[in-house]
């Protein structure tokens, strides 16, 4: 069985006429240590997606589906059972280190919160286990009495992955964890997930931007435009090889190693990704893509098979496997 998976899951927020669809209906399965990456545009439903895994999202978001972590929905879990699957059965690693750490507790004691909570640990257990987490994600146990303002980006950074780790969860969802931080710092927090994932048999959602450090990090990649995933299979297949306009768009984004012409003329995609309060009729990428037909007005098209275990939603897709046959 699936450690996570997610059916026809659709958040909007608000409520009728003016009801905005932020996710609508993505499907996906996350297999038991597997490394599942999401990767899109700013405001294509990426971080609504990942609050929604664990119901962190305000009271006007709608949300509706089923998101089953170990076979269990999500949605229809009672506050109390919810609040002990947060930490312990899953837990976040959000962008934005120096906001989600709080500026007038020492990090010793925030690291310590959900170990005192979840596994009823004494004070003196829940030091130790706090000491071994800093040690595992590469900080010395002294730093356990700094506040959040004396350390650096990478070192706040790694503080909020000791806490995603502080009650043995079986998933980390992990979003945009390196954003703000230098090249040499994001290398080494990628490497230290990976190594630890690796270690305690976690599974991992990953979300960004960057399809580049997805390919490297994950064994599966998504790739999600306005609210919809339109293109899903084997990383590096997705990444070298991305059937879908959009998919291609971003991975040319990037310039490769090697390839004189894409570090001297990167190729980027112009426009941004619809309102999702105002979306175009048929595929919502057509406005922006280089390859759209005129049937693309007219619906939004499904996911179909692109190669083995390898799907992308574009109607040129379809047309090469119908060819095939």
């Amino acid at each position: 069985m699936s450690l996570l998976e997610l059916k026809n899951l659709q958040v909007t927020y608000g409520s009728g006429a003016r009801a905005v669809p932020a996710v609508r209906g993505v499907d996906l399965t996350l297999a038991a240590g597997q490394k599942l990456g999401i990767a899109g545009e700013s405001g294509c439903g990426k971080s609504t997606l990942a609050l929604a895994l664990l119901r962190l999202l305000p009271a006007s978001a709608q949300l509706s589906g089923e998101i089953l972590l170990d076979g269990e929905d999500i949605l229809s879990m009672r506050w109390g059972r919810l609040r002990a699957v947060r930490w312990a059965g899953a837990s976040i690693v959000f962008q934005g280190a120096m906001h989600s750490l709080n500026a007038v507790h020492r990090i010793g004691d925030q690291i310590a919160e959900p170990i005192l909570l979840h596994q009823k640990a004494t004070p003196a257990v829940a030091r130790k286990k706090v000491g071994e987490l800093l040690q595992q994600v590469g900080l010395p146990v002294a730093r356990a009495d700094a506040y959040p303002h004396e350390l650096s980006g990478g070192q706040r950074q790694r503080v909020m992955i000791a806490m995603a780790l502080a009650c043995a969860p079986r998933l980390i969802v992990a979003d945009e964890p390196t954003t703000a931080l230098d090249v040499m710092i994001q290398a080494q927090i990628l490497r230290l997930i990976e190594q630890l994932v690796a270690e305690q048999d976690i599974s991992l959602l990953m979300i960004s931007h960057d399809l580049a450090v997805l390919a490297d990090t994950c064994d599966r990649l998504a790739v999600m435009y306005a609210g919809r995933i339109v293109e899903e299979g084997p990383a590096r297949t997705v990444y070298d090889s991305a059937q879908h306009p959009y998919g291609r768009a971003l991975s040319d984004a990037f310039p490769r190693i090697g390839d004189i012409g894409s570090r001297r003329a990167p190729r980027g995609l112009p426009g941004d990704p619809p309102d999702p309060a105002a979306l175009p009729t048929g595929c919502t990428f057509h406005p922006r893509c280089p390859v759209a037909l005129d049937i693309c007005t007219d619906a939004d098209p499904e996911l179909v098979s692109a190669g083995d275990t390898h799907q992308a939603a574009c109607v040129h897709v379809g047309a090469a496997v119908e060819k095939q046959l």
